[in-house]
């Protein structure tokens, strides 16, 4: 022990263990281990109905082009995905400028708002939407639409879909709301005071100088959002559950149903392992779209 204690290398070695020890392990076990175990039962037949398992190797992964709904869900992944990105940042970006131009106490109440959604629980959030638009006279948007309607209308039989795009865009846009924010915050206000002073338009002004500098947020926003709407299904689950007719089944949802609903943890499995390769090719095209490498490249200065 007096040798450890003496010897600064194992000492240090030592501290790293104990500090970053119960980090290290939440991460192998709730994180790498998922993933390797998913990769494993992507090769199997391994179901909850089946008590001896084989390999398949890449049999689940041809099913997925034959199975009957695969091209429905990837038609609805796509849709829903697009849009509701599309609501993610345009909404939460146009919220963070307006709330920009406000003063601090008036845009504070107003990102408040926006982050309740955010801070409640999920299972919460979709009950309030299922009772906004429930179909029966007693939902609340039948009720508020019943001078112009005049009977209940089932939205989530005939606007599932953007119903789905709409409960999920204000998670997203709050989400991003608060990245703007903050990324607003740090521009340099001697920026702004500059293109004042030369007579810019405040609308010139967020087009030239504001929304270039926010390049780097928003190309982080982009690609977070895109990975977490790939892979969230919780609120279609609740609010829908995929329904009607797999009018709202997506793809993280339809890996959920196989795997935990028809059992087939070796086809859910193939199904999620195809989900994270397009996640990482969408990733990698939005790097290319906004330039990453440029945004990192450090820029050479030459001395004369």
């Amino acid at each position: 022990m007096g040798l450890i204690s003496n010897n600064p290398s194992v000492r240090s070695y030592i501290y790293m263990i104990i500090f970053l020890g119960p980090a290290l392990f939440l991460i192998l076990f709730f994180w790498i281990l998922p993933v390797f175990s998913t990769i494993f039962l992507s090769f199997t037949n391994m179901g909850m109905r089946k008590p001896n398992w084989e390999w398949v190797y890449l049999k689940n992964y041809m099913f997925v082009g034959a199975h009957p709904f695969s091209q429905k869900v990837a038609i609805n992944t796509l849709v829903y995905v697009g849009a509701t990105l599309a609501f993610n940042v345009l909404i939460g970006l146009l919220l963070a400028i307006l709330t920009f131009y406000m003063d601090d106490r008036t845009s504070l109440v107003y990102r408040a708002l926006w982050l309740l959604p955010r801070a409640s629980p999920p299972v919460v959030y979709g009950l309030l939407w299922l009772w906004v638009l429930d179909s029966s006279e007693y939902g609340l948007l039948n009720q508020l639409l019943a001078p112009i309607y005049g009977k209940p209308v089932p939205w989530l039989v005939n606007y599932a879909m953007p119903g789905i795009i709409v409960i999920n865009g204000f998670i997203g846009a709050s989400f991003s709301l608060i990245v703007f924010s903050s990324a607003l915050k740090a521009i340099p206000p001697d920026y702004l005071m500059a293109a004042r002073v030369d007579g810019a338009s405040e609308l010139r002004i967020v087009k030239d100088v504001i929304l270039p500098l926010m390049k780097w947020p928003i190309m982080f926003v982009t690609a977070w959002q895109t990975l977490s709407l790939l892979a969230s299904y919780e609120y279609i689950l609740i609010v829908t559950d995929g329904g009607p007719f797999f009018e709202t089944e997506v793809w993280s949802l339809f890996a959920y149903h196989q795997a935990f609903q028809h059992l087939e943890l070796g086809f859910g499995a193939a199904l999620a392992m195809i989900l994270v390769i397009i996640a990482l090719i969408a990733v990698l095209i939005q790097m290319k779209l906004f330039r990453f490498r440029e945004m990192i490249t450090p820029v050479k200065i030459e001395h004369t």
